[in-house]
């Protein structure tokens, strides 16, 4: 999701639909790295839409998104081989990586709470006519899945505001809120502080303080308090295997087409 908001009156529509293509973003960017994926948010084209996005949601500057974002596309000119690795070696090949990228691994309480978490999340997408794809490997609780989520949700309240609809902009713009602080505000600050200490240098640290600063800024907006930067990680000897479901775009798909109401995949 793309947008370029630089050439005419900003309205509100607008700057939802700037958010969205930074969730996207973040949703790209942290799926498992291919060619195809990368080159959405580091080629010219690609990194100069996202910037015109994060110019108009930042417009006194003050989260510096624009500098954050060209430090993303920066280091992830390093190529598809060097970030893939990266990948692995912060997120691992289970949920149990050095930086774990599933919401419910965050939080000592999560020992009791998972399946309570993941079932408010499978709520959440199906309140939205959203299936979970359970044949994909990854989860609901995967940073990505959320941000993909929360992407669809921005195009949602975008569509109300273009065609007056009050009661889709109010539920849209509550759901927005309270996924934003039950699940990916809550752990998106110890999970970004991790990475940009694993990674400081690297793509995805430089993603990590994109998210930090960009959800900071969602969770002001919205009135919502973060979770703090320092969560515990839940007990490695709960051994509970939570569902699966698709990563990124395929991890939640819709009824139809690619209508802004809801027909389509993410």
């Amino acid at each position: 999701m793309e947008v370029n908001c630089s050439d005419h009156k900003v309205s509100e529509a607008d700057l939802s639909l700037c958010r969205a293509t930074v969730y996207s973003a973040l949703a790209l960017g942290f799926r498992p790295p291919t060619a195809e994926t990368l080159s959405r948010i580091i080629e010219p084209q690609n990194t100069a839409a996202l910037t015109d996005a994060a110019g108009l949601l930042d417009a006194d500057g003050k989260m510096d998104l624009v500098a954050a974002i060209e430090i993303s596309a920066s280091t992830g000119r390093a190529g598809v081989a060097s970030v893939a690795a990266s990948y692995r070696a912060l997120f691992g090949h289970t949920a149990r990586g050095g930086v774990p990228p599933y919401e419910t691994e965050y939080g000592n309480e999560a020992l009791f709470q998972q399946p309570q978490e993941l079932g408010d999340l499978m709520g959440f997408y199906r309140a939205f006519g959203l299936a979970v794809k359970l044949d994909e490997h990854e989860r609901a609780d995967h940073i990505s899945c959320e941000c993909e989520f929360l992407s669809f949700l921005a195009m949602k309240e975008a569509y109300a505001l273009e065609h007056d609809n009050r009661e889709m902009l109010a539920e849209t713009r509550k759901a927005e809120k309270l996924f934003l602080r039950d699940h990916l505000a809550r752990f998106l600050p110890t999970f970004a502080a991790n990475l940009t200490r694993e990674d400081s240098s690297g793509f995805y640290g430089a993603l990590a303080l994109l998210s930090i600063r960009f959800i900071g800024a969602e969770c002001a907006r919205l009135g919502v308090v973060a979770g703090a930067p320092n969560l515990g990680l839940r007990p490695a000897d709960d051994s509970r295997v939570p569902v699966a479901c698709g990563n990124g775009p395929e991890c939640a798909m819709m009824p139809g087409a690619n209508s802004p109401e809801g027909a389509g995949s993410l």
